[in-house]
Protein backbone atom coordinates (compact mmCIF):
# COMPACT_ATOMS: atom_id res chain seq x y z
CA UNK A 1 0.00 0.00 0.00
CA UNK A 2 1.49 3.40 -1.01
CA UNK A 3 1.19 6.57 1.06
CA UNK A 4 -1.85 7.87 -0.90
CA UNK A 5 -3.79 4.61 -0.45
CA UNK A 6 -2.88 4.54 3.23
CA UNK A 7 -4.24 8.07 3.78
CA UNK A 8 -7.46 7.27 1.91
CA UNK A 9 -7.96 4.10 3.96
CA UNK A 10 -7.26 5.94 7.22
CA UNK A 11 -9.73 8.69 6.29
CA UNK A 12 -12.45 6.15 5.55
CA UNK A 13 -11.76 4.32 8.82
CA UNK A 14 -12.00 7.60 10.74
CA UNK A 15 -15.38 8.34 9.16
CA UNK A 16 -16.70 4.89 10.12
CA UNK A 17 -15.43 5.30 13.70
CA UNK A 18 -17.03 8.75 13.95
CA UNK A 19 -20.36 7.39 12.72
CA UNK A 20 -20.22 4.54 15.23
CA UNK A 21 -19.35 6.91 18.04
CA UNK A 22 -22.27 9.16 17.13
CA UNK A 23 -24.62 6.22 17.55
CA UNK A 24 -23.32 5.42 21.08
CA UNK A 25 -24.52 7.10 24.30
CA UNK A 26 -22.32 10.12 24.93
CA UNK A 27 -21.60 12.57 27.70
CA UNK A 28 -22.90 16.13 27.58
CA UNK A 29 -21.62 17.94 24.52
CA UNK A 30 -19.97 20.51 26.80
CA UNK A 31 -18.16 17.81 28.79
CA UNK A 32 -14.47 17.95 27.94
CA UNK A 33 -13.28 15.96 30.96
CA UNK A 34 -14.71 12.52 30.19
CA UNK A 35 -14.32 10.44 27.00
CA UNK A 36 -17.68 9.98 25.26
CA UNK A 37 -19.22 6.71 24.21
CA UNK A 38 -17.14 4.30 26.31
CA UNK A 39 -17.46 2.60 29.68
CA UNK A 40 -15.11 4.01 32.32
CA UNK A 41 -15.71 1.65 35.27
CA UNK A 42 -17.99 4.23 36.84
CA UNK A 43 -15.26 6.88 36.96
CA UNK A 44 -16.22 10.43 36.11
CA UNK A 45 -14.20 13.61 36.44
CA UNK A 46 -16.23 16.59 37.62
CA UNK A 47 -15.31 20.29 37.24
CA UNK A 48 -15.03 22.29 40.47
CA UNK A 49 -13.82 25.71 41.60
CA UNK A 50 -15.83 27.27 38.82
CA UNK A 51 -14.43 24.83 36.26
CA UNK A 52 -10.78 25.62 36.96
CA UNK A 53 -10.02 22.16 38.39
CA UNK A 54 -11.46 18.65 38.30
CA UNK A 55 -12.15 16.02 40.93
CA UNK A 56 -12.36 12.24 40.64
CA UNK A 57 -15.57 10.33 41.33
CA UNK A 58 -16.56 6.69 40.93
CA UNK A 59 -19.98 5.05 40.93
CA UNK A 60 -20.47 1.51 42.22
CA UNK A 61 -23.74 -0.40 42.14
CA UNK A 62 -27.08 0.66 40.75
CA UNK A 63 -30.36 1.43 42.41
CA UNK A 64 -32.91 4.13 43.17
CA UNK A 65 -31.14 5.09 46.43
CA UNK A 66 -27.96 7.04 45.77
CA UNK A 67 -25.30 7.83 48.40
CA UNK A 68 -22.45 10.31 47.97
CA UNK A 69 -19.52 9.60 50.31
CA UNK A 70 -17.47 12.41 51.86
CA UNK A 71 -14.13 11.20 53.20
CA UNK A 72 -12.25 12.60 56.16
CA UNK A 73 -8.98 14.41 56.61
CA UNK A 74 -8.94 17.10 55.55
CA UNK A 75 -6.57 15.92 52.85
CA UNK A 76 -6.99 12.13 52.98
CA UNK A 77 -8.92 10.28 50.22
CA UNK A 78 -11.86 7.98 49.58
CA UNK A 79 -9.67 4.87 49.92
CA UNK A 80 -10.22 4.14 53.61
CA UNK A 81 -13.97 4.03 52.90
CA UNK A 82 -13.57 1.04 50.58
CA UNK A 83 -15.28 -1.18 53.16
CA UNK A 84 -18.49 0.31 51.73
CA UNK A 85 -18.01 -1.76 48.57
CA UNK A 86 -18.66 -4.97 50.49
CA UNK A 87 -22.06 -3.82 51.75
CA UNK A 88 -23.83 -1.02 49.87
CA UNK A 89 -23.93 -2.27 46.26
CA UNK A 90 -25.08 -5.72 47.44
CA UNK A 91 -28.00 -4.00 49.17
CA UNK A 92 -29.09 -2.36 45.91
CA UNK A 93 -27.59 1.01 46.85
CA UNK A 94 -25.83 3.18 44.29
CA UNK A 95 -22.74 4.68 45.93
CA UNK A 96 -20.33 7.34 44.79
CA UNK A 97 -16.74 7.79 45.88
CA UNK A 98 -15.28 11.26 45.51
CA UNK A 99 -11.76 12.51 46.18
CA UNK A 100 -11.98 16.11 47.29
CA UNK A 101 -9.85 18.70 45.50
CA UNK A 102 -6.22 18.33 46.48
CA UNK A 103 -6.63 14.65 47.32
CA UNK A 104 -5.33 11.51 45.62
CA UNK A 105 -6.93 11.09 42.16
CA UNK A 106 -8.22 14.66 41.93
CA UNK A 107 -6.29 17.75 40.86
CA UNK A 108 -3.77 18.91 43.45
CA UNK A 109 -3.18 22.62 42.90
CA UNK A 110 -0.64 24.34 45.12
CA UNK A 111 -2.98 27.13 46.18
CA UNK A 112 -3.60 27.57 49.94
CA UNK A 113 -6.58 29.86 49.27
CA UNK A 114 -8.55 26.78 48.15
CA UNK A 115 -8.38 24.94 51.47
CA UNK A 116 -11.36 26.46 53.28
CA UNK A 117 -14.60 25.02 54.61
CA UNK A 118 -16.71 27.45 52.58
CA UNK A 119 -15.08 26.50 49.28
CA UNK A 120 -15.24 22.77 50.01
CA UNK A 121 -18.95 23.10 50.82
CA UNK A 122 -19.50 24.75 47.44
CA UNK A 123 -17.44 21.96 45.89
CA UNK A 124 -19.82 19.31 47.22
CA UNK A 125 -22.66 21.10 45.45
CA UNK A 126 -20.59 21.27 42.25
CA UNK A 127 -20.04 17.51 42.49
CA UNK A 128 -23.76 16.90 43.04
CA UNK A 129 -24.56 18.90 39.92
CA UNK A 130 -21.81 17.21 37.93
CA UNK A 131 -23.07 13.76 38.84
CA UNK A 132 -26.72 14.69 38.29
CA UNK A 133 -27.72 13.70 41.82
CA UNK A 134 -30.91 14.84 43.50
CA UNK A 135 -32.94 13.48 46.37
CA UNK A 136 -29.82 11.63 47.51
CA UNK A 137 -28.19 10.62 50.79
CA UNK A 138 -25.07 12.47 51.86
CA UNK A 139 -22.65 10.49 54.02
CA UNK A 140 -19.82 12.26 55.82
CA UNK A 141 -17.14 10.67 57.98
CA UNK A 142 -14.93 12.71 60.33
CA UNK A 143 -14.00 15.93 58.44
CA UNK A 144 -16.50 14.71 55.86
CA UNK A 145 -19.09 14.94 58.65
CA UNK A 146 -18.32 18.64 59.01
CA UNK A 147 -18.83 19.06 55.28
CA UNK A 148 -22.06 17.06 55.44
CA UNK A 149 -23.46 19.29 58.20
CA UNK A 150 -22.50 22.44 56.31
CA UNK A 151 -24.08 21.11 53.12
CA UNK A 152 -27.28 20.11 54.92
CA UNK A 153 -27.58 23.63 56.32
CA UNK A 154 -26.96 25.34 52.97
CA UNK A 155 -28.48 22.96 50.39
CA UNK A 156 -31.14 20.91 52.22
CA UNK A 157 -33.57 20.67 49.32
CA UNK A 158 -31.42 18.13 47.49
CA UNK A 159 -31.18 15.65 50.38
CA UNK A 160 -33.32 12.68 51.33
CA UNK A 161 -30.96 11.53 54.07
CA UNK A 162 -27.84 12.53 55.98
CA UNK A 163 -25.24 10.39 57.77
CA UNK A 164 -22.80 12.03 60.20
CA UNK A 165 -20.27 9.38 61.13
CA UNK A 166 -17.66 9.87 63.87
CA UNK A 167 -17.81 13.65 63.97
CA UNK A 168 -18.84 15.96 66.77
CA UNK A 169 -20.52 19.33 66.13
CA UNK A 170 -17.69 21.59 67.24
CA UNK A 171 -13.98 21.88 67.91
CA UNK A 172 -14.42 22.56 71.63
CA UNK A 173 -16.04 19.18 72.20
CA UNK A 174 -13.44 17.53 69.97
CA UNK A 175 -10.60 19.00 72.03
CA UNK A 176 -12.26 17.99 75.29
CA UNK A 177 -12.29 14.40 74.10
CA UNK A 178 -8.71 14.40 72.82
CA UNK A 179 -7.53 15.91 76.10
CA UNK A 180 -8.87 12.85 77.91
CA UNK A 181 -7.30 10.49 75.36
CA UNK A 182 -4.02 12.32 75.80
CA UNK A 183 -3.83 11.02 79.38
CA UNK A 184 -3.41 7.49 78.02
CA UNK A 185 -0.11 8.36 76.32
CA UNK A 186 3.40 8.56 77.85
CA UNK A 187 3.08 11.97 79.57
CA UNK A 188 6.74 12.95 79.88
CA UNK A 189 7.65 12.38 76.24
CA UNK A 190 4.44 13.96 74.91
CA UNK A 191 4.84 17.05 77.11
CA UNK A 192 8.44 17.45 75.98
CA UNK A 193 7.58 17.16 72.29
CA UNK A 194 4.57 19.48 72.50
CA UNK A 195 6.47 22.11 74.45
CA UNK A 196 8.93 22.23 71.55
CA UNK A 197 6.08 21.94 69.00
CA UNK A 198 8.24 19.21 67.50
CA UNK A 199 5.42 17.58 65.57
CA UNK A 200 7.59 16.48 62.65
CA UNK A 201 10.10 14.62 64.78
CA UNK A 202 10.39 10.83 64.47
CA UNK A 203 9.54 10.54 68.19
CA UNK A 204 6.23 12.37 67.78
CA UNK A 205 5.35 10.41 64.65
CA UNK A 206 6.14 7.14 66.43
CA UNK A 207 3.95 8.20 69.34
CA UNK A 208 1.04 8.82 66.98
CA UNK A 209 1.47 5.71 64.84
CA UNK A 210 2.33 3.22 67.59
CA UNK A 211 0.54 4.56 70.67
CA UNK A 212 -2.38 6.78 69.65
CA UNK A 213 -3.73 5.63 66.28
CA UNK A 214 -3.95 1.90 67.16
CA UNK A 215 -6.15 2.90 70.13
CA UNK A 216 -8.48 5.51 68.72
CA UNK A 217 -8.14 5.52 64.92
CA UNK A 218 -8.29 1.87 63.87
CA UNK A 219 -8.01 -1.08 66.28
CA UNK A 220 -7.59 -3.88 63.75
CA UNK A 221 -4.18 -5.53 63.57
CA UNK A 222 -2.84 -5.18 61.01
CA UNK A 223 -4.65 -2.23 59.50
CA UNK A 224 -6.69 -2.87 56.36
CA UNK A 225 -4.63 -2.11 53.27
CA UNK A 226 -7.20 0.53 52.26
CA UNK A 227 -6.44 2.49 55.44
CA UNK A 228 -2.67 2.27 55.02
CA UNK A 229 -3.00 3.34 51.37
CA UNK A 230 -5.12 6.35 52.32
CA UNK A 231 -2.41 7.46 54.76
CA UNK A 232 0.26 7.12 52.08
CA UNK A 233 -1.72 9.35 49.74
CA UNK A 234 -2.56 12.01 52.33
CA UNK A 235 -2.03 15.67 51.39
CA UNK A 236 -0.51 16.98 54.60
CA UNK A 237 -0.51 20.59 53.38
CA UNK A 238 -4.30 20.64 53.45
CA UNK A 239 -4.44 18.90 56.82
CA UNK A 240 -1.99 21.31 58.42
CA UNK A 241 -3.71 24.41 57.01
CA UNK A 242 -7.18 23.36 58.15
CA UNK A 243 -6.50 21.21 61.24
CA UNK A 244 -2.90 21.81 62.31
CA UNK A 245 0.10 19.61 63.00
CA UNK A 246 -1.12 18.19 66.30
CA UNK A 247 -4.03 15.86 67.02
CA UNK A 248 -4.49 17.65 70.36
CA UNK A 249 -4.43 21.28 69.28
CA UNK A 250 -6.44 22.72 66.38
CA UNK A 251 -4.48 25.64 64.95
CA UNK A 252 -5.81 25.60 61.39
CA UNK A 253 -8.72 27.51 59.90
CA UNK A 254 -11.23 25.08 61.41
CA UNK A 255 -10.22 26.04 64.96
CA UNK A 256 -13.33 28.16 65.61
CA UNK A 257 -15.84 25.88 63.88
CA UNK A 258 -18.96 25.25 66.02
CA UNK A 259 -22.40 24.12 64.88
CA UNK A 260 -24.08 22.92 68.07
CA UNK A 261 -26.37 25.96 68.02
CA UNK A 262 -27.53 25.24 64.46
CA UNK A 263 -28.21 21.51 64.59
CA UNK A 264 -31.91 22.18 65.11
CA UNK A 265 -31.98 23.74 61.63
CA UNK A 266 -31.10 20.42 59.98
CA UNK A 267 -34.50 18.98 59.01
CA UNK A 268 -33.14 16.15 56.83
CA UNK A 269 -33.59 12.61 58.15
CA UNK A 270 -30.25 11.92 59.84
CA UNK A 271 -28.18 9.13 61.36
CA UNK A 272 -25.30 9.94 63.70
CA UNK A 273 -22.73 7.23 64.45
CA UNK A 274 -20.36 7.09 67.42
CA UNK A 275 -17.88 4.55 68.74
CA UNK A 276 -16.52 3.70 72.17
CA UNK A 277 -12.81 4.23 71.45
CA UNK A 278 -13.12 7.07 68.95
CA UNK A 279 -11.28 10.38 69.20
CA UNK A 280 -14.79 11.85 69.01
CA UNK A 281 -16.84 11.30 72.16
CA UNK A 282 -19.73 8.95 71.27
CA UNK A 283 -21.86 10.85 73.78
CA UNK A 284 -21.53 13.88 71.51
CA UNK A 285 -22.97 11.98 68.55
CA UNK A 286 -25.78 10.76 70.82
CA UNK A 287 -26.48 14.33 71.92
CA UNK A 288 -26.45 15.53 68.31
CA UNK A 289 -29.22 13.04 67.51
CA UNK A 290 -31.39 14.67 70.17
CA UNK A 291 -30.81 18.16 68.74
CA UNK A 292 -31.41 17.33 65.08
CA UNK A 293 -35.22 17.05 64.81
CA UNK A 294 -35.39 13.88 62.70
CA UNK A 295 -32.28 11.99 63.80
CA UNK A 296 -31.34 8.61 65.25
CA UNK A 297 -28.10 7.47 66.85
CA UNK A 298 -26.06 4.30 66.33
CA UNK A 299 -23.35 3.15 68.73
CA UNK A 300 -20.40 0.87 67.97
CA UNK A 301 -19.24 -0.60 71.31
CA UNK A 302 -16.03 -2.11 69.95
CA UNK A 303 -15.17 0.54 67.40
CA UNK A 304 -12.84 3.50 67.10
CA UNK A 305 -12.67 6.34 64.58
CA UNK A 306 -12.74 3.88 61.68
CA UNK A 307 -15.49 1.68 63.08
CA UNK A 308 -16.53 0.71 59.55
CA UNK A 309 -13.50 -1.56 59.90
CA UNK A 310 -13.01 -2.39 63.58
CA UNK A 311 -16.70 -2.81 64.51
CA UNK A 312 -17.84 -3.64 61.02
CA UNK A 313 -20.88 -5.85 61.68
CA UNK A 314 -22.50 -3.35 64.04
CA UNK A 315 -21.60 -0.39 61.85
CA UNK A 316 -23.09 -1.69 58.64
CA UNK A 317 -26.12 -3.23 60.32
CA UNK A 318 -27.09 0.22 61.57
CA UNK A 319 -26.07 2.06 58.41
CA UNK A 320 -28.02 -0.23 56.10
CA UNK A 321 -31.07 -0.20 58.35
CA UNK A 322 -31.07 3.59 58.20
CA UNK A 323 -30.53 3.76 54.44
CA UNK A 324 -33.47 1.42 53.85
CA UNK A 325 -35.73 3.95 55.58
CA UNK A 326 -34.62 6.90 53.42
Amino acid sequence: MDRRDFLLTATAATAVTAAASAAMPTADAADTLNPPGIKTAGIRMVPVAGGKYKVWTKRLGTGPLKVLLLHGGPGVSHEYLEAMESFLPQAGIEMYYYDQLGCNNSDQPDDPSLWTLERYTTEVEEVRVGLGLDNFVLYGHSWGGILAMEYALKYPKHLRGLVISNMTAGMKSYLARTASIKQQLPPKLLTELESKQDYDSPEYQRLMMEELYPRMLCRTHPWPESVSRAFRHMNEKIYVQMQGKSEFLVTGNLKDWERWDRLHEIKTKTLTIGAQYDEMDPKDMQKMATLIPNATYAYCPNGSHLCMWDDQAVYFKNLLQFLKTC
